[in-house]
C-alpha cells in the first residue's frame, strides 16, 4: 500500500437493505480504499458482489450459518496477498464474526463483537468472545505487528463515548467489565484512531430506532478503527460520518499514510 489509504467501517445492519439505500452510489462518491462491513444479514450467494467489483473492489465475505444474522465482510481496491476467516474456534466462528486481509506487511480486520443486549447467556458469550478475540490478537502480534481492527464492538469506552452515561451504568455495552476490556485492549499496542484526533462529545456511530435517537443525537460511539501503536507515525486522519444515512450505525474513518 502506498500513499493516503481511506479505510471505512461500516455496520450496515444488513448489506440488502442499505444497497437499496444507494449504498452502490454513495461508496462511488465517497471512493474508500478498503471497506470493512459488519452485520451482511446474508449468505455470500445472496450479495450482489459485482455491484461492488463495478466500482473496483475485490470482495470477501464470511457469513454466519445461520441465515439473516451477523456476517462480515471486507472490500478492497488494493488486492490482498491473503484472507483469513474467522479466529479458529468453531463456537465463534459459525456467527461470521471476524474476517482478516494481509497487505504485505499489514493487515486488516473487519470484526463484529457480539451484542449482550438481551442478557444471560449471550452477555457471557460476549465476554467469552472478548477474550479470545484478544488471545487470537497476540497469537498474530507475534508474527504481524502491524494491525488495524475496525468493526463494531458493541461497547463504548468512556462516558464521552455515550449520550447520558448516568443512565447507562448497568447496560449492556456500557458495562464495567467490557469497558475494562477495551482499555486493557489498547493497552495491548492499539490506539483509538478516532480519539487520537478528536476529543470532543457528542461523537457517536450508533442510534436506536426508537424515540427520534438519531434526531435527538441520543447515541454510542461503539464502531472503531484501532491501529496498532506500530502505526501510529503512518496515521493521517480519522473522523465519523454521521450524516450517512444506510443503517442505525454510520462509517467510521482512518486514513493512514503509507
Amino acid at each position: 500500500m502506498k500513499g493516503i489509504v481511506k479505510i471505512i467501517s461500516y455496520n450496515l445492519n444488513g448489506i440488502r437493505a442499505a444497497i437499496n439505500k444507494d449504498l452502490i452510489k454513495w461508496l462511488s462518491e465517497e471512493k474508500p480504499d478498503i471497506v470493512c462491513i459488519q452485520e451482511t444479514k446474508a449468505q455470500e450467494n445472496q450479495i450482489a458482489s459485482e455491484l461492488f467489483q463495478e466500482l473496483g473492489y475485490h470482495t470477501y465475505w464470511f457469513s454466519a450459518e445461520k441465515k439473516g444474522y451477523s456476517g462480515v465482510g471486507i472490500l478492497t481496491k488494493i488486492k490482498p496477498d491473503n484472507i483469513v476467516c474467522g479466529i479458529g474456534i468453531e463456537k465463534y466462528d459459525i456467527e461470521g464474526r471476524a474476517i482478516r486481509a494481509d497487505f504485505g506487511d499489514i493487515s486488516i480486520f473487519s470484526t463484529y463483537h457480539p451484542s449482550g443486549t438481551t442478557g444471560g447467556p449471550r452477555q457471557d458469550y460476549k465476554m467469552q468472545w472478548l477474550d479470545a478475540f484478544q488471545n487470537h490478537i497476540n497469537e498474530i502480534k507475534q508474527d504481524r505487528t502491524k494491525l488495524i481492527i475496525c468493526g463494531d464492538f458493541n461497547i463504548c469506552h468512556k462516558a464521552i463515548d455515550i449520550n447520558k452515561p448516568e443512565n447507562k451504568k448497568n447496560v449492556s455495552g456500557f458495562l464495567p467489565e467490557e469497558r475494562e476490556w477495551v482499555d486493557n485492549f489498547i493497552e495491548s499496542g492499539f490506539i483509538d484512531s478516532f480519539r487520537e484526533f478528536d476529543k470532543s462529545a457528542e461523537k457517536y456511530s450508533w442510534w436506536s430506532y426508537r424515540a427520534k435517537s438519531r434526531e435527538r443525537n441520543a447515541g454510542w460511539r461503539i464502531d472503531y478503527n484501532m491501529v496498532s501503536e506500530t502505526l501510529k507515525t503512518n496515521l493521517h486522519g480519522a473522523h465519523i460520518l454521521n450524516e450517512v444515512v444506510h443503517s442505525d450505525h454510520c462509517p467510521v474513518v482512518v486514513e493512514m499514510n503509507f
